[in-house]
């Protein structure tokens, strides 16, 4: 992914360390769920303060939440040595797939 910074990927390494658990997948696989919830609750508070109502000051916010979701997602990508359009590629191809399959509801991941 590109951006005005260059790769996406490569430029978001430079702000990443390591922090010991014993497997470079533990820290950025919890950020990620933090950061998750996180955007979760702003979306809750949204219809609970809000009426519903998605105000510029309000997706400005989510933003910052799904940024940080998608930089623990380039961390867990790319310490398995995956790329992120190597990911997205795959879920496309799952995707369409199931809708060619009539098979894009249901449960289970093998449908």
């Amino acid at each position: 992914m590109q951006t005005k910074y260059g790769s996406y990927q490569e430029q978001s390494r430079k702000t990443y360390s390591d922090i010991d658990c014993n497997n470079p997948i533990v820290y950025p696989t919890l950020g990620l769920v933090n950061e998750a919830g996180e955007f979760a609750g702003k979306i809750k508070k949204v219809f609970r303060d809000k009426n519903g109502e998605f105000t510029p000051e309000v997706k400005e916010a989510l933003k910052g939440e799904l940024g940080d979701v998608l930089w623990y997602l380039t961390q867990i990508c790319t310490n398995l040595g995956f790329s992120l359009e190597e990911v997205a590629e795959s879920n496309l191809d799952k995707l369409f797939s199931r809708l060619e399959r009539g098979t894009i509801q249901g449960e289970g991941d093998n449908r």
